[in-house]
């Protein structure tokens, strides 16, 4: 029953992909198609209906549209051009400076953010003009953009944590936004380290000029606000001081302050910001509600039992598992977008993964950097994308130079699948998970 039911939703969820449905019906759709082989269609409706109100009910799912609505505001508040200086003003004398720059600013303005693409475009626009003027390679400056782009769905706050967390069950908020920074910052290390090895290739010097003190303080002071939000938001989740909705909301008031502060926003580009947090919170939520029809659907069925006595037939392995896991997920992740591969693997693969004595935090940083690298490979990565239209260059032209990227990265995953010290150290540390 469980395999059968299993491969209905697989073929279905495939066949209504291919079609262009959109993923929240498709997902909808494909587990009331496994369950009525089970239960009469009227039943089958009237439940996924009562499931889905059930989805969206959860008080926490209101940190998302908080969330948002912050990173929207910050994307109009000339935050990125604050948050270049600084990490040029750091990073200024190393070989090929600006990549370097693009990597770091994308990581800090990623985090406030919480979206790839808008790192991309942000950060990667405010960079590109200097690029030009030094006579950079614009396929490889647009690749070190892209490479760079998605660190902000791992460095928290991060709406695709919490998605995972209350997909899982549950698990801490606070413990996954700690252990999302270790992984977060080896994806941008291993980025800045691709870029300063092909500056180097290229000749691409720093730009001696730029450093000194002054500056260094000037650029500190005028980023240290916004760099503030992180702090104040993530360190007041981790302390207790408020919940993870409270801690989001919270973000939405800092970030209006500032950006009334900076003169960045009038009424009609807030209510422009509003309308479009509102439309973009109501997709994920409502996807959400939709894949708790399919979470009841595998529950009932026990799918997730029944391919964690498939896969645990294969080998016993864990090193084996865990690698063919993360296959799955690569493959996945370049057809489907991050939130719903989430919502969809989730409950596949996390129990096999807490079988095998993976703690469900280091799981989840293992399927969000993961399914993040989705982001920048074709065919579907909105970020990829993104970049290459700042970048005013072509897929072809960026793909050989994405490679060193993709390499870095991977070892990253690799690293965070098989070293359990680089999720949990902090929790651990902050007395959050034992």
């Amino acid at each position: 029953m469980a395999i059968t039911s299993l491969l209905i939703i697989l073929i279905v969820l495939a066949a209504l992909l291919v079609l262009g449905v959109p993923i929240t019906y498709a997902i909808g759709i494909s587990a009331l198609a496994a369950i009525v082989q089970l239960i009469p269609l009227d039943i089958s409706v009237f439940t996924g209906a009562q499931r889905t109100f059930v989805g969206v009910s959860i008080l926490s799912l209101t940190a998302i549209p908080f969330f948002v609505m912050a990173g929207n505001l910050m994307n109009t508040g000339g935050i990125a051009k604050r948050l270049v200086n600084f990490v040029l003003a750091i990073l200024g004398k190393v070989p090929g400076s600006l990549m370097v720059t693009n990597v770091g600013a994308s990581a800090l303005f990623g985090a406030i953010s919480g979206s790839g693409s808008a790192a991309a475009a942000a950060v990667g626009s405010m960079i590109k003009e200097g690029e030009d003027d030094l006579d950079y390679d614009p396929a490889m400056c647009a690749a070190t953009n892209v490479g760079a782009a998605p660190c902000g769905l791992i460095i928290p706050p991060s709406n695709t944590i919490i998605t995972y967390s209350l997909v899982s069950g549950g698990t801490s908020v606070a413990a996954l936004f700690l252990a999302g920074y270790l992984p977060g910052l080896l994806w941008a290390l291993g980025c800045m380290v691709v870029a300063v090895f092909m500056a180097r290739r290229r000749g691409y010097t720093g730009l001696p000029g730029v450093f000194s003190w002054k500056y260094l303080m000037e650029a500190t002071l005028e980023a240290l606000p916004s760099l503030s939000l992180i702090v104040v938001v993530i360190g007041g989740i981790i302390g207790g001081i408020f919940t993870a909705t409270e801690g989001a909301a919270v973000s939405v008031v800092y970030a209006l302050v500032l950006s009334i502060c900076y003169k960045s926003i009038t009424l009609e580009s807030f209510w422009k910001v509003t309308i479009e947090s509102a439309k973009m919170s109501a997709m994920v939520i409502f996807l959400v509600g939709v894949s708790n029809i399919l979470g009841w659907v595998m529950a009932f069925t026990m799918i997730p039992q029944a391919i964690g006595q498939l896969v645990l037939g294969l080998t016993q392995s864990p090193v084996m598992i865990f690698l063919l896991m993360n296959v799955v997920l690569l493959v996945a992740g370049t057809f489907i977008d991050v939130t719903p591969a989430i919502l969809i693997f989730t409950p596949l693969f996390l129990p096999i993964a807490q079988q095998l004595g993976m703690s469900p935090v280091q799981f989840g940083l293992m399927l969000v950097y993961n399914l993040s690298i989705g982001s920048i490979t074709p065919p579907v990565g909105n970020t990829l994308f993104v970049g290459i239209k700042v970048g005013r260059t072509s897929l072809a032209k960026i793909m050989p130079h994405l490679m060193p990227y993709y390499a870095a990265i991977l070892i990253g995953l690799l690293l965070t699948t098989y070293v359990p010290f680089l999720t949990m150290a902090l929790p651990q540390a902050a007395g959050l998970v034992k």
